[in-house]
């Protein structure tokens, strides 16, 4: 694990913005021959995109050698079906979305996913977070919080700081609704926001 200098939760976890996918209803369904010669390139792809899967792989199950097979069984999926996808602008989606049901299918055989939904929504009105950032963290800490949040508002949170997905496309590859997802994301914030001042707050 690369070790980082401390410096404010936001800055850590963002990286450069990644437009939304706009999505045109108008637009015409494509011929199975126009999508292949428009799908990007298998090497492109990798390269765009290998690393953000790798940290959401990390981020659901927290084994670096499970993370790897997840990206590389994700690609092997998208070499095999990518070419059926009817909007190739939607390849990143696609790949989320496939490497977050792997998971599943392994999680449920290892007998650790639990088909319990939580859903904020039932449990009270959630109020607007401060604007005020976080205390400063260093990776490792960063790392133990994140570890801290349950796996329901742990993988939103990580799909939105690593600016991969919009909240549209979250809701797509976690088959929620996208209030759910914002609230998820509401609650995932306060929560880590506490465990970060918490600790802050034992170490000084």
């Amino acid at each position: 694990m690369h070790s980082f200098a401390a410096q404010p939760l936001f800055e850590f976890l963002r990286f450069d913005s990644v437009p939304e996918i706009q999505f045109d209803r108008r637009a015409r369904p494509q011929s199975a021959e126009a999508r292949m010669a428009a799908a990007p390139d298998f090497k492109q792809l990798i390269d765009a995109h290998y690393q953000g899967l790798y940290r959401f792989a990390q981020s659901l199950c927290r084994r670096e050698g499970l993370a790897e097979d997840l990206v590389q069984q994700t690609f092997l999926q998208w070499a095999r079906k990518g070419h059926t996808l009817r909007d190739v602008s939607k390849a990143k989606t696609w790949l989320f979305t496939t490497l977050y049901r792997e998971w599943l299918a392994i999680a449920r055989q290892e007998q650790k996913h639990e088909h319990v939904e939580f859903e904020p929504e039932l449990h009270g009105t959630q109020d607007e977070l401060p604007d005020e950032e976080p205390p400063p963290v260093d990776s490792a800490t960063l790392h133990r919080a994140l570890g801290a949040l349950d796996e329901h508002y742990r993988v939103p949170l990580v799909l939105f700081y690593l600016r991969e997905l919009s909240y549209r496309d979250i809701a797509e590859t976690l088959g929620l609704p996208i209030g759910t997802v914002m609230s998820r994301l509401s609650r995932a914030k306060d929560t880590l926001r506490r465990i970060l001042q918490q600790t802050k707050d034992v170490t000084e």
